[in-house]
């Protein structure tokens, strides 16, 4: 699971799928491990946060510029399912600037949300799992979809994965940097792929749409999905799910996993 908030590593108002959904799963027969950026609002003292250093020693190159990986990793309480947290001092350390806990209003969100994805799928090929199926919410992870499938469809980790995406409330304030489509070109993506998205405007809805547009299947968890989300996902014929109780009932997301991973 890749996801923009857990509890309670940060505090949790909207609806979110880091709560209590990793251990209800975990309970019913789940192997769960969890990834979210190491925002600089969470305690790593209080919540016993310690670097994984096997995994050190990374750079992820971005416009040009080399940003060290740093993985962090917890256990969930009661369930002990490890989280893990993706840290880079220039993207994740609290400014005075932030309008909230995600730094939603940043000028380089797009450059977080591509660090994060790179550093998220470097890290699971490190440590050499399989994950059946690869759970994305929340916006900034939504590039994540687009990195599996594209840049790394060839790797043996993710040969046989399903990815998933969850369509959740937030958004990025503001509009993401006029250059972020170059952005990913320099990170390897082919001109085909990047061509598809240069007329759209530069906001959230454009990393819905590239996520929606690599995954194997799409939960939205809004009472009334965005038209044109709704849309672009049924155009893909891919499966659908509305689950809006996102805590409570882990039985029709489970369920809709085993028929992803059954399906031929």
């Amino acid at each position: 699971m890749v996801t923009h908030k857990i509890f309670p590593y940060l505090p949790v108002e909207e609806p979110t799928l880091g709560k209590m959904f990793p251990q209800r799963l975990a309970a019913k027969g789940y192997e769960v491990r969890t990834f979210m950026p190491k925002f600089g609002v969470v305690n790593e003292r209080r919540n016993q946060l310690h670097e994984v250093i096997r995994l050190s020693g990374v750079n992820i190159s971005i416009n040009n510029n080399d940003h060290p990986l740093v993985i962090k990793v917890a256990s969930l309480q009661p369930s002990r399912i490890q989280v893990y947290f993706v840290d880079n001092d220039d993207y994740f350390t609290k400014s005075k600037d932030d309008v909230d806990e995600l730094g939603s209003n940043r000028p380089d969100n797009d450059e977080r949300a591509i660090y994060f994805a790179h550093g998220t799928a470097d890290t699971v090929k490190k440590l050499l799992w399989d994950p059946s199926i690869v759970h994305v919410s929340g916006w900034i992870s939504a590039l994540l979809p687009l990195y599996l499938k594209k840049l790394y469809a060839r790797e043996s980790t993710y040969l046989t994965s399903k990815v998933v995406y969850s369509v959740l409330p937030g958004e990025i304030t503001g509009r993401l940097a006029k250059d972020f489509l170059l952005k990913l070109r320099d990170e390897g993506f082919d001109e085909e792929v990047i061509a598809q998205y240069e007329k759209l405007p530069l906001n959230t809805d454009l990393l819905h749409f590239m996520a929606i547009d690599n995954a194997d299947a799409v939960i939205f968890h809004l009472p009334f999905p965005p038209r044109n989300l709704l849309e672009r996902a049924k155009a893909r014929g891919i499966p659908i799910l509305f689950h809006e109780n996102l805590d409570e009932d882990a039985n029709a997301i489970s369920d809709f996993f085993k028929q992803l991973t059954d399906a031929k």
